[in-house]
């Protein structure tokens, strides 16, 4: 299954996305940021591909602020 990663501006929406994320039930895991990516924050989630539009929406309906998104090992969305 393809991997990838969401980017928050800072640790506290990393914290808020991943407490969320986990008790919808999504496995996830909090990582350091690939160094060919960049961000304000030093981790990120990484996260199965083929939910992320589950994910996000269910951030964005938080109201969790992401920064980015990106596959792993492909280009960025």
């Amino acid at each position: 299954m393809a991997q990838g990663v969401l980017l928050f501006p800072s640790v506290h929406f990393v914290i808020q996305a991943e407490k969320l994320i986990k008790s919808r039930g999504f496995p996830i895991k909090v990582i350091p940021v690939p160094r060919e990516l960049s961000s304000d924050c030093g981790v990120c989630l990484r996260i199965n591909w083929e939910e992320r539009e589950k994910i996000t929406t269910l951030l964005n309906q938080a109201g969790v602020k992401i920064e980015g998104m990106h596959l792993l090992g492909g280009e960025p969305k």
